[in-house]
């Protein structure tokens, strides 16, 4: 529209230069002098012939009188033809001054046409000057519309080019939708927005590797922590036999073995998580449930309970919907808590209703407050009677999510006399 405007501008003042120049052109000027002007002058002259004092100026005419022996007898101003053959160069008008039908003298009209058109030429030069600044003016308005328009928002993308390259992804561009640049500023813009969430979603990834790999340290410590006992129990009894005899040491040593095979493999499955997180870049652990007996639950629970302070309770028989080896270390989780923040004794309890089954740990080491109870299913959380004991915050979470990847839950609250975590597992086949 703008462009458009200034086309029709542009066109309007040269189709009025041409047309002036065209009037000036077509013009006749041969006769510049008023016909009525000379007559009254001529007159004048006639009516006045022998006084002393010519008739002056008159119709703004300057004009010589000569006798008829070409004496000047009267002149307006000086520097106008005095003879008959300065008047015919000058190209002056010549007429005769007749009194009583007789020729006295001649009346040397001067010829102006020079100062005329010298006027002409001056008025014209300043018309074509106001045209031509007018010209130049809108087209310096034009070019300054340009700049503001084309010039400088490319300036302004080059700039924000220039931080986003330098990694500056939170300063916004600023858009003009006015501007016939507006829309493809609003794309430059939409891409630093794009760029931004995709910086997020990698510090994100990243913050989850982490987190990933310190819940799979903290898993690993369980296992390990069991094969350590199990080898101190074993170390005890080489050494002093504990007063048992032979088949009954033989059968010690070898549970105590069976159980540091048990764990190994656990650490080994812990590590492989570990490893394909590293050359997956994987936000979470993956859970894979499938349906699996209840009885299994009994192996699930000896292998957790590793110092042996819970009693295993009766496991009603159902399918159930589970990962058994996240399963595992849900349990893991729970016992190593209970070993590390009571060291007390157990109690495990099952039962089972229509859509699952619930199996009970409680701890008797006085639990902890209730405001911190919906608190340490979060990463990095531990109640306030942690103390010294070694630990990150990331047990109940982990154990928390794997209960909800196999469509369970993980409850936690204050039982009679410590804390109670209760496992929600889902049946399988309902």
């Amino acid at each position: 529209m703008k462009k458009q405007r200034l086309i029709a501008c542009i066109s309007i003042i040269f189709a009025a230069e041409l047309l002036l120049l065209f009037l000036f052109a077509a013009r006749d000027d041969a006769n510049l002098q008023d016909t009525v002007a000379v007559n009254e002058v001529l007159h004048a002259v006639q009516d006045g012939w022998g006084k002393r004092e010519g008739p002056g100026v008159l119709q703004d005419l300057d004009y010589v009188v000569l006798d008829t022996e070409g004496n000047v007898l009267y002149g307006t101003r000086r520097g106008l033809s005095e003879s008959i053959n300065q008047a015919v160069m000058h190209r002056d008008t010549v007429l005769d001054i007749t009194v009583d039908g007789r020729v006295t003298g001649k009346l040397i009209l001067y010829n102006d046409s020079v100062e005329y058109w010298r006027r002409q030429k001056r008025a014209l030069t300043c018309f074509f000057g106001l045209f031509l600044l007018l010209q130049w003016g809108i087209c310096a308005g034009y070019l300054l519309w340009l700049d503001r328009s084309i010039l400088k928002p490319f300036h302004k993308l080059k700039d924000f080019a220039r931080r986003v390259a330098g990694g500056n992804l939170d300063m916004p561009m600023e858009m003009d939708r006015r501007n016939v640049f507006g829309a493809f500023t609003e794309s430059f813009d939409i891409m630093r927005a794009e760029l931004k969430k995709a910086r997020k979603a990698e510090a994100k990834a990243n913050a989850s590797k982490r987190e990933l790999v310190a819940g799979l340290s903290h898993d690993i410590r369980t296992p390990v922590a069991s094969i350590r006992a199990a080898a101190e129990v074993g170390a005890a009894l080489a050494e002093h036999g504990g007063g048992m005899d032979c088949a009954a040491l033989l059968g010690t040593v070898r549970e105590n073995y069976a159980q540091i095979i048990r764990k190994s493999d656990q650490i080994s499955g812990l590590v492989n998580n570990l490893f394909t997180a590293a050359l997956e870049d994987l936000e979470r652990l993956s859970v894979s449930p499938g349906l699996m007996e209840s009885r299994e639950l009994c192996g699930i629970l000896e292998n957790a309970d590793y110092l042996h302070r819970g009693r295993l309770p009766e496991i009603p028989d159902c399918l159930l919907w589970a990962d058994r080896f996240r399963l595992q270390q849900v349990f893991d989780n729970l016992f190593a808590n209970s070993y590390k923040y009571a060291g007390t004794q157990i109690r495990v309890e099952a039962c089972r209703d229509s859509r699952c089954l619930r199996v009970t740990v409680e701890d008797e080491g006085g639990g902890v407050r209730e405001e911190e109870l919906p608190l340490l299913k979060e990463k990095f959380r531990r109640g306030q009677n942690a103390g010294k004991a070694e630990g990150a915050g990331l047990g109940l979470y982990i154990s928390d999510y794997f209960m909800r990847e196999m469509e369970g839950g993980l409850l936690v609250e204050n039982g009679e006399k410590g804390l109670r975590v209760t496992v929600v597992i889902s049946q399988g086949g309902r």
